[in-house]
């Protein structure tokens, strides 16, 4: 624990002080997405913003992407190994920085901003934010290649820069990105939301320290910590102690056929979670490589589900926490890995841990998920306008199945968290278009006593010639996993369907596939895994699900062992397995 000392406050201040931090944060948030002028940001949420202590520990962070917990923390470290001399931050600085191998931890879409808060003229915190903009320049618009193979092809990097200096904007850097991106618009807009948000968090701590004074703020900053490590400590003592293991394969990388083995041992202790990656695959040539601070993010993220999921973040909470991986790994890649599709291995890092734990801590998690943010980048002319738009959007997909409950169906995966879809009203307008369907996918994967959550289906259809697709669907080739019995999930995948009906696909991954006018771009995400033996799901569900066509006639009977007449939905008879199964 911790050596921090506390001065005499009564315990009511320091509750309040600490729950108004936590307010700030979520405040900072919502006047990001507010002020945005990208659709990925102000409709799908693809951002967080938060605050630490003087020392770059994580004290709030209001997510929308969930695999950016703990990303903001490493930023600000990184600023402080930056300018670590007496005086190089003042007040009014911000500093910009999206280095994937240092604090940024993700892609280089994903760019963070740093504000250093003084109050009266003492260093006292860090605001902090990190935003997918819709470009950073790179050879493929939208900035993510499932062909690059060198970060220098995948757009600008910020090392730690400078963009205002005590209050100053730093216009050369202005200068810099609106020539190098091709929608500057929007990703200088983004900017300025993400200054406004740093400054709404430090006009909101300064307020706090007028209100209850410095020292009070900061004892209450250091109650916060050590409260977050108390409560993860009594969750830590009430898991099953042991080592844990689990073996997964990554299908490829887009331009290595892979498939790529990684693995994890989870060890839990009285006072440690210790997760060793060690000998995982080295670093590949495509770009769907993650680097430490996106291994120790997608951790966090499964390392809180098992231990208290409401607990609030901060990084008392992650004192418990050990992440070990060889430098050089899959999961630890050194410059110049590319690493636009980072989230494709990162993912893993929960997954694995995920997959170990869930046999021992089934109230806590399920059967495995879709697993992959299922990407897809369109762009081309606008019908109407010839003006050239961009989408970038997540899809979302089947979850596992749990005890106790069906697999939630049409989700986002665990990394990007409480995200949304473009709706497709803003879609159609705003590109060349038309959204031809989106439904579930109801394929009858992932049979089990409670049943995998549905994928989906998402049809684009160009309306001009000349536009181009990218996407990159993990898990395209090894299904969800099931988990006490139940049975595995499906895969990820997309096609093209042409204007003659030629059928191109499926894939797992493509860079920059022609489309031209009424070509369909069909995505399919996957169906999450089952839990339980599927012979010991109620005849009263099963009949329900062929019902509600999420299973067929002849799955029922192949999998569940329930015949129905294909008319009035009755039973007719159990198979012989399933009547063997009821008569125990």
């Amino acid at each position: 624990m911790a050596n921090t000392v506390v001065t005499k406050v009564d315990p009511f201040t320091l509750d309040i002080v600490k729950d108004s931090l936590v307010a700030i944060g979520e405040e900072m948030f919502y006047a990001l997405a507010r002020t945005s002028m990208s659709p990925i940001i102000y409709e799908v949420l693809d951002y967080a913003s938060g605050l630490t202590d003087e020392k770059g520990q994580l004290l709030t962070q209001g997510n929308g992407v969930t695999g950016f917990i703990g990303m903001l923390s490493f930023m600000v470290r990184e600023t402080l190994e930056q300018y670590n001399k007496s005086g190089d931050l003042k007040p009014g600085d911000i500093i910009l920085i999206n280095d994937p191998y240092g604090g940024g931890g993700s892609h280089l879409c994903d760019v963070g901003l740093v504000m250093p808060i003084f109050y009266k003229g003492e260093l006292v915190a860090f605001s902090a934010n990190k935003a997918h903009w819709t470009e950073v320049g790179g050879k493929d618009a939208g900035s993510m290649s499932t062909d690059s193979t060198e970060i220098y092809q995948e757009g600008l990097q910020f090392p730690c820069v400078k963009i205002y200096d005590e209050g100053k904007l730093n216009q050369a850097v202005v200068d810099i990105i609106a020539a190098n991106v091709r929608f500057p618009d929007l990703s200088l807009g983004d900017l300025w939301a993400q200054v406004a948000a740093l400054k709404t968090g430090e006009r909101r701590v300064q307020e706090l320290c007028d209100k209850y004074s410095k020292d009070t703020v900061v004892d209450s900053i250091n109650y916060l910590l050590d409260h977050g490590e108390q409560l993860a400590l009594k969750s830590l003592r009430e898991l099953p102690k042991g080592v844990y293991e689990a073996v997964d394969y990554i299908d490829d990388d887009g331009i290595e056929e892979g498939p790529f083995r990684v693995q994890v041992k989870v060890e839990i202790t009285e006072d440690e979670f210790i997760c060793d990656f060690r000998g995982s695959h080295p670093q590949v040539t495509g770009s769907i490589n993650t680097t430490f601070t996106g291994l120790v993010s997608s951790v966090r993220t499964i390392y809180l589900a098992v231990t208290n999921p409401s607990q609030d973040v901060n990084d008392g909470s992650f004192r418990p926490l050990r992440v070990i991986i060889d430098e050089g790994s899959i999961f630890n890649a050194v410059r110049p890995a590319p690493v636009s599709m980072y989230w494709e291995s990162m993912l893993f890092g929960t997954d694995l841990v995920w997959k170990a734990l869930a046999p021992v801590v089934p109230h806590r998690l399920s059967a495995g998920h879709f697993l992959s943010v299922c990407v897809a980048i369109l762009t081309g002319k606008h019908q109407d306008t010839d003006e050239r738009f961009l989408i970038v959007e997540p899809s979302v997909g089947g979850w596992g199945a749990a005890q106790g409950q069906d697999g939630a169906s049409g989700q986002f995966c665990i990394l990007d968290g409480e995200t949304f879809n473009i709706p497709i009203e803003v879609c159609e307008t705003r590109n060349g278009v038309l959204v031809d369907e989106y439904s579930l996918y109801t394929d009858g994967a992932g049979a089990g006593e409670f049943r995998g959550g549905h994928g989906v289906v998402r049809s684009y259809r160009a309306l001009t010639d000349n536009q181009v697709f990218t996407a990159s669907f993990g898990r395209h080739k090894y299904n969800a996993w099931g988990a006490n019995g139940g049975i595995d999930g499906s895969t990820n995948y997309f096609e093209f369907i042409k204007t003659n009906g030629e059928i191109d696909g499926p894939f797992g991954k493509y860079n920059q596939y022609p489309l031209n006018k009424h070509d369909v771009a069909r995505l399919v995400t996957g169906t999450g895994g089952g839990y339980g033996d599927p012979l010991n799901r109620p005849v009263e569900k099963v009949v329900m699900d062929v019902k509600n066509e999420y299973i067929t006639f002849e799955q029922a009977h192949r999998d569940y062992g329930v015949i129905l007449d294909p008319v009035t939905f009755e039973l007719k008879e159990l198979t012989p397995e399933r009547q063997a199964k009821e008569a125990k």
